[in-house]
């Protein structure tokens, strides 16, 4: 596959026909890839950053998918002190079913289902996204820019690949030794080739109208955008 453009092509977990049961398995195994490729890190030294100013916060995750960053960031609050209300919504009904069977009873996280622009106007401290942008277009990705920008009083953080040929190549191999779901394998595969290099971003945050993000990548083959006030 050439790289050197993103890839526009659908995402089979996107699908909307797809079995409620198959989606729970692909979330469940996808909560596997985050923990492998240490995918929860960089969202998290954010928040260490973020935590140095405030010790209490109002957190609202976009696009949740099984829930693990948000059931991370419960954790992470608890050892650190910190008071939060966390929140995640995703437009897929069937995340709300995954999240909520992965997720201890005695877990305070508040799951939605539906239109992350509905849940402004909230006093929302973090905005944050985990391996989200690369499942949107670019306008849907500006208004998303746009709406953190407004939104998120502390900052807001994206988590998301980068487009790189050796984790192309090399992901596809992890996937099979590990016997992830085959959804899972292939789905991860073209993650990586609609992915972002650094310089695809710049252009969206001018259209955007934000002008002090800092885009950086991360270990392992992570390109996250930072917004931190």
């Amino acid at each position: 596959m050439d790289l050197a453009r993103r890839s526009r092509a659908p995402e089979l977990m996107d699908a909307d026909d797809l079995p409620a049961e198959t989606y729970v398995a692909i979330m469940r195994d996808l909560a596997r890839v985050n923990a492998v490729t240490l995918a929860p890190r960089p969202t998290l030294r954010f928040l260490d950053r973020v935590a140095q100013r405030r010790s209490a916060l109002r957190i609202l995750d976009v696009g949740f998918g099984d829930g693990d960053m948000l059931r991370r960031i419960e954790r992470w609050a608890t050892r650190r002190g910190i008071t939060v209300a966390l929140t995640g919504v995703d437009l897929n009904p069937r995340s709300e079913q995954a999240a909520r069977a992965h997720t201890p009873a005695e877990s305070s996280i508040c799951w939605v289902t539906g239109d992350y622009a509905d849940l402004a106007g909230q006093g929302w401290d973090v905005i944050l996204s985990s391996l989200v942008a690369h499942h949107m277009n670019d306008d849907e990705l500006v208004a998303f820019l746009r709406f953190m920008e407004r939104e998120a009083a502390a900052g807001w953080f994206v988590n998301d690949l980068l487009r790189h040929r050796f984790a192309h190549a090399g992901y596809p191999l992890l996937a099979r030794l590990a016997r992830w779901h085959p959804i899972v394998r292939h789905d991860g595969t073209l993650s990586i080739a609609r992915s972002f290099r650094p310089a695809e971003w710049l252009p969206l945050l001018a259209a955007a109208g934000v002008a002090q993000a800092q885009v950086r990548r991360e270990f392992p083959f992570r390109l996250c955008v930072e917004r931190l006030r």
